[in-house]
């Protein structure tokens, strides 16, 4: 793209170019606020990226040990625990609820897990397999508190990886688009203006030439006015022609100057 292109379609005037000018100090400061902006987000991303690769690494074995405490569970208790379960079961004790961690102007949503009232009492299996049982909720419960920080972080990722592209697409119109074409509109206008300098320079050195064409040409009609009216003058008192006293007034401008000589 040629830099005519990529110019401000602009009257070259001063005022405008105080206005360009202060519009590229804002795109300048504006580009540096995003530049840091987008490198916070990117360090941001990067430690939900390692925490999320530890807690898928972690994850398998917590889900691993859940599985098997089922197992165990079932083995010990009897098929029938699960019946036990749901009958004793009323309300969910473990939730999850959501907050928002702002990051350089970007809210992150977080889930975290929480007990909700006082944990009862649990006589499930008590009779067969107690042991296995409580063992069993909780690994579960390990379970269910690695994939709501899974869930979290994977939602902070999301969102990180939006509002890091959204936020280099703007650094980068900056950076290639809008600084450009503002620079180069300022070297226009002061070009422009250089050039109307250059005419208003050669304009009055024009207007003073023709001035003093003007004074010269007006003091050779008055030199001339004076000498004819010194040949009327001449002629008049001597009673000769206009001739014979201009000739007479030559003749005496010739010994003068031979005088000063």
């Amino acid at each position: 793209m040629s830099g005519q292109s990529q110019r401000l379609n602009v009257v070259p005037t001063v005022t405008t170019l105080g206005v360009v000018k202060a519009r590229l100090v804002g795109a300048t400061r504006g580009h540096a606020l995003l530049k840091k902006k987008s490198d916070a987000l990117t360090v941001q991303f990067r430690q939900i990226l390692k925490k999320i690769v530890s807690t898928k690494e972690s994850m398998g074995e917590i889900m691993k040990e859940s599985s098997f405490s089922l197992t165990q569970a079932k083995y010990v208790a009897g098929d029938n625990i699960k019946h036990v379960v749901l009958e004793n079961v009323r309300n969910a004790s473990v939730k999850v609820r959501s907050k928002q961690d702002n990051v350089a102007g970007v809210k992150l949503p977080r889930f975290e897990h929480f007990t909700d009232g006082e944990p009862k009492a649990d006589l499930t299996g008590l009779a067969r397999g107690g042991q296995q049982v409580q063992a069993c909720r909780a690994a579960h419960i390990k379970a269910i508190e690695v994939l709501v920080e899974l869930a979290s972080l994977q939602t902070s990722f999301l969102t990180l990886d939006e509002a890091i592209k959204t936020t280099n697409r703007r650094v980068n119109a900056l950076e290639n688009v809008v600084k450009p074409r503002l620079e180069n509109t300022i070297s226009y206008i002061k070009g422009e203006l250089d050039e109307l300098e250059r005419e208003d320079f050669f304009r009055l050195k024009k207007i003073q030439g023709y001035k003093k064409r003007e004074i010269e040409r007006q003091m050779v009609a008055g030199k001339a006015f004076a000498e004819e009216q010194a040949v009327e003058k001449v002629a008049l008192m001597k009673g000769i022609s206009f001739n014979s006293a201009h000739n007479i007034l030559a003749v005496g401008a010739e010994k003068d100057e031979d005088i000063i000589f």
